[in-house]
């Protein structure tokens, strides 16, 4: 990229932005307000409506009452103390805060939230939460639609999405359904059922495609339907008994010795989560086997290599990972060699999931998408940008609608209040091995038809209780802004191409302070994440480093002790290992930096780097003529010669 500034300054601002936040200054706390109090109003008519023959059980004198008003100042007093000690958190609405994965939030979404919230639906089912159970359904499909998933429920293998508290979540429901669909025909076989075409034996039971396992599940629901009352009670149970979700994995495996516990493959640079989530499952974390990456990108070569592996093995594999978007990086995995990898691996015998766990990069598909959903070339994104899209990222979101699942993650990139994850797949068909049977809460007989089936919620996601008002948020910010470019790809537009100016900032400063500090940006940016490699000039040891990153993610990070004022810049950090790198990537880094890897610290491999998310739509304000990126380096640089002065950084 050319270190020059990449966009010219006088460009025509977009005023949708300027409604979309509340502000960095509180510039729209007039309009929240109106919405607010209008709403609130509403409410409380709604409520007055409500039997309106009922005398109000409140009197009226009670607000006069000693005990009412003791309890009111109470309440006053400790509304008071936590207001003031809110004031110590962390300014995520600040163009000066680009550290971790948050920034203002859109106000349709806070509205929508702040609105439901009196109204306090349970998304658990339509009984507790009739209106917002219907926008969850609905949130899904959104988001569906935005992925290039199946999206008209009147279709057969239209896709299903939920809301979860977060990608955590969301990544354990990828797997658990993964595991079910796996696992099923494997039971079916084991329980005999007659007139069904049934693998001929448990390895390619267990190693079907998705398509022909949802065709095997839907014939086996046609064929039980077909049965006689009692006739049907005994195979339901038969097979049930069969299952892996009623035998757990020790009784299923021991019933299939033939079959061993399936492995999921994921990047290196994946996130924690898939740990937590194979010990969850009881999968192990054995299970988990962690692939290499080529420019922090998944590596092909490495997934073919592995697949053909366990195939020669017979070492079934549940799921591969893809990253888009990663939580450290913000680089993005190539979805598309993975699909090949797999149609290559189904020709050994050898099938497994696809799930692309795009919790930060998920609404960067926004990007790629025309108002009528339709993929967007690769030309037609470019021409906003200088890099972006490189041939790669747009092949990966090309691909997604190909695979079987995501996790997307509205509380990131969505500007939606926590917790707001969501998890989407895309052939619904599949969720009917996931439902669970609660008679106070669910009704007997699955409804027909995709949305009512799917008001019993509660039924087919891990959570039980759950907040509709999130729903509503994510709903409403989707209606108020399509996910296509020309709605909400307004957003991710402003803030790729603030990184691509960050970027070539990044290499304006290192060439500025070449005598003062090695700076380098280790891997062009995928998405608006951008990580700094800093090393005083002269130092060759990596602990020398990371103490002087150290130093400097002082000034950036959030002290509670100080007032928020005497922050400049809010960064974060985050850190390169070679075991994630490679041999090459660690060599070229290390190199340019003019560290000497001998000098890694045993058991503490690592090298320390700052790392910047760029959320905010207003970094580079045209209006104004400022640039917080441009502020940003001016500070940063400031604080590198000050800490290059200093004896403890002197080679």
């Amino acid at each position: 990229m050319n270190a020059a500034r990449p966009f010219p300054a006088e460009e025509p601002r977009d005023h949708t932005l300027d409604a979309c936040f509340l502000g960095p200054y509180g510039e729209n706390d007039t309009l929240l307000e109106k919405l607010l109090v209008e709403f609130l109003r509403d409410h409380v008519y709604w409520r007055r409506n409500f039997h309106p023959e009922d005398p109000p059980a409140i009197a009226t004198a009670a607000a006069h009452h000693p005990d009412y008003l003791a309890f009111e100042s109470r309440m006053r007093r400790e509304l008071h103390q936590l207001s003031a000690a809110l004031k110590k958190s962390v300014p995520f609405h600040s163009p000066r805060y680009i550290g971790h994965m948050a920034s203002d939030l859109l106000l349709p979404g806070l509205a929508a939230q702040m609105l439901t919230l009196p109204y306090n639906p349970n998304n658990v089912s339509e009984d507790a939460a009739p209106v917002t159970v219907d926008m969850e359904v609905q949130a899904g499909l959104q988001l569906a639609r935005m992925l290039g998933y199946p999206h008209d429920p009147a279709q057969d293998a239209c896709a299903f999405g939920h809301l979860t508290s977060g990608g955590t979540l969301a990544n354990y429901q990828a797997l658990r359904l993964a595991l079910a669909l796996k696992a099923f025909p494997v039971a079916l076989r084991a329980a005999q059922v007659p007139e069904l075409a049934l693998p001929a034996d448990d390895w390619s039971a267990f190693n079907l495609s998705h398509t022909d396992g949802i065709a095997l599940l839907q014939a086996w629901q046609h064929w039980l339907a077909a049965q006689a009352p009692t006739q049907r009670a005994h195979w339901l149970q038969r097979v049930e008994n069969e299952r892996i979700e009623q035998r757990g994995l020790a009784g299923f495996f021991a019933a299939h010795p033939s079959l061993r516990v399936p492995l999921v493959l994921a990047p290196v640079t994946a996130h924690y989560s898939w740990s937590k989530g194979l010990k969850l499952l009881g999968l192990g974390r054995d299970q988990l086997e962690l692939l290499p990456t080529a420019g922090m990108r998944l590596d092909p070569a490495a997934l073919r290599d592995t697949l053909e592996r366990c195939a020669r093995e017979r070492r079934p594999v549940l799921m591969c990972v893809a990253v888009l978007g990663g939580t450290e990086y913000g680089t993005i995995d190539p979805i598309d060699a993975v699909l090949a990898a797999r149609h290559e691996s189904r020709e050994r015998g050898l099938d497994f999931a696809v799930h692309v766990d795009a919790a930060w990069g998920g609404y960067l598909a926004t990007l790629f998408r025309h108002e009528d959903s339709s993929l967007r070339t690769r030309d037609e994104v470019a021409a906003d940008y200088v890099q972006f899209p490189t041939p790669a990222v747009h092949a990966a979101f090309a691909a997604l609608g190909d695979t079987d699942s995501v996790t997307v993650d509205p509380h990131k990139l969505g500007y939606l209040p926590y917790g707001s994850g969501a998890f989407i797949c895309r052939d619904h068909r599949a969720m009917a091995l996931l439902a669970e049977r609660a008679d106070y809460v669910f009704h007997a007989a699955t409804p027909a038809g995709y949305l009512a089936r799917y008001r019993s919620l509660g039924q087919f996601i891990p959570e039980g209780s759950k907040s509709g008002a999130a729903a509503a948020a994510v709903y409403v910010t989707h209606k108020v802004l399509p996910l296509d470019h020309a709605h909400f790809g307004a957003l991710p537009r402003a803030t790729v191409r603030a990184a691509e100016t960050f970027h070539a900032r990044a290499q304006r400063f290192a060439l500025e302070l070449a005598g003062c500090v090695h700076a380098l940006v280790p891997f062009a940016p995928d998405s608006n994440l951008v990580c700094l490699a800093l090393n005083p000039h002269g130092n060759t040891s990596v602990a020398t480093a990371n103490a002087f990153v150290r130093a400097l993610h002082d000034e950036l990070r959030c002290d509670p002790q100080q007032p928020l004022q005497l922050k400049e810049f809010f960064g974060s950090v985050t850190s390169l290992r070679p075991e994630m790198l490679g041999p090459a990537q660690t060599t070229r880094i290390l190199g340019a930096l003019g560290l000497d890897p001998a000098s890694f610290v045993p058991g503490d491999d690592r090298l320390l780097i700052l790392r910047h998310t760029l959320m905010n739509p207003y970094l580079i304000d045209h209006e104004n003529g400022i640039s917080y990126i441009d502020r940003y380096f001016d500070f940063l640089g400031r604080r590198v010669r000050a800490l290059h002065g200093a004896a403890a950084f002197h080679p």
